[in-house]
């Protein structure tokens, strides 16, 4: 397998960091600190990492310390990045302070927001941007392998592994059980463990916390509660419907995703998941889902991600994003069959491009129906093409 080295990310954080103060969340080892590390223009005047258990006592017991550091440094219109916020979230006033004073400028990681909300934390009160950082986009990693993808995943320290199921196994372990378990709402560690496979089965589903916590022996607000765990540590994507259709009224429930392929499969004990597999199509939709949500975190974060559903279930479109629906086929032939749901939502009036992303070898338009069909490849490329095609008709 070869060393890819540092892999260049799509996200870009010099220009957000120009003249403002920003927060930088993902999942644990999805790879921010390297990424600052690596790609990051600006050279931090300050560093603090809130991981590091000897920094995190000091700081605990002191949090006004930061401002002490940075006056003792004389650092105005400095950069400071301080890594795991949420484990002091008290630090944020004295951050407050320096931006309003010296005009210094933060880059804040963390894995979670949720204890920032919980305590009442108002993000700086909109004097810091907000970005998330992804596992690797398809677009990212080289000679990519939409195979090795749903079997190992596309997390950073996983993507070269020699050993996947035993290092997605530690993972899971330390970080998405004891970790999420440690955010406070349940210290029950056996039973996050059995939810976090409950939640793989569910999977790109339609969500019913009523059917779930029936089938877990669980609460229904203890299993909503966990949802929301998933949610709050970017583990855990809600894709809202889209309602606002009049000739069909639409469902109201929300779908889940989980942040990475991988850790799907292995939660729910599968092989490797092949064209021929029954799951294939799942995962596929799973992977469009991904880099839809990625590149609208890096390049477009006020869109809205959605899909759409008739409430009586004839008709279903997967994604619908800057005024563009998409449709997800896991077949080599594209054909009407396949089309009902793009068909339907076009009465709607309410998109101007219909997509389907499928495996078919070359791209088409269908002028009849006013559809375009892309192979799957064919749609990364412009998806993430800095004048891409996708938005304009």
């Amino acid at each position: 397998m070869s060393d890819y080295g540092y892999i260049k990310r799509q996200l870009e954080l010099d220009e957000l960091l120009a003249d403002r103060s920003c927060f930088l969340f993902g999942p644990r080892q999805t790879g921010k600190s390297t990424f600052i590390r690596n790609q990051l223009s600006e050279k931090p005047s300050l560093v603090i990492n809130l991981l590091e258990q000897s920094v995190y006592f000091e700081y605990s017991r002191n949090p006004g310390r930061l401002n002490e550091i940075i006056n003792g440094l004389k650092l105005k219109n400095a950069l400071i990045v301080i890594d795991e916020i949420q484990r002091i979230p008290e630090i944020l006033n004295d951050v407050h302070l320096q931006i309003e004073e010296k005009g210094n400028r933060f880059l804040l990681t963390g894995s979670s927001a949720r204890k920032l909300k919980r305590i009442g934390t108002n993000l700086l009160g909109g004097r810091a941007r907000t970005r998330n950082l992804h596992p690797f986009s398809a677009i990212e990693i080289p000679d990519f392998s939409l195979e090795e993808a749903t079997y190992r995943g596309t997390l950073p320290f996983i993507i070269q592994s020699k050993f996947p199921d035993e290092d997605l196994s530690a993972y899971v372990g330390r970080y998405l059980q004891e970790e999420i378990a440690a955010e406070g709402v349940s210290r029950n560690i056996p039973a996050f463990s059995r939810f976090l496979e409950v939640a793989a089965c569910c999977n790109t589903q339609i969500l019913n916390y009523s059917a779930l916590a029936s089938d877990t022996g669980m609460s229904r607000q203890t299993v909503t509660n966990y949802f929301q765990i998933l949610k709050d540590t970017l583990i855990g994507f809600e894709l809202t419907p889209l309602t606002k259709t009049i000739k069909r009224k639409a469902i109201e429930t929300s779908k889940f995703y989980l942040f990475d392929m991988g850790i799907v499969r292995f939660l729910r004990k599968l092989p490797r998941i092949s064209k021929a597999n029954n799951d294939f199509g799942t995962f596929f939709e799973h992977f469009i889902f991904l880099e839809l949500n990625a590149w609208r975190d890096y390049h477009s974060p006020r869109s809205e991600l959605n899909f759409w559903r008739s409430l009586r279930g004839d008709y279903e479109v997967d994604f619908i994003i800057n005024n563009v629906a998409i449709e997800v086929k896991s077949t080599t032939n594209v054909q009407k069959k396949h089309l009902s749901g793009l068909i339907a939502l076009q009465e709607e009036k309410i998109c101007q491009k219909y997509v389907v992303i499928s495996h078919d070898s070359q791209t088409r338009y269908l002028e009849k129906e006013n559809i375009w069909i892309f192979p799957w490849q064919e749609f990364i490329r412009e998806l993430w093409a800095p004048q891409s095609k996708l938005w304009n008709n």
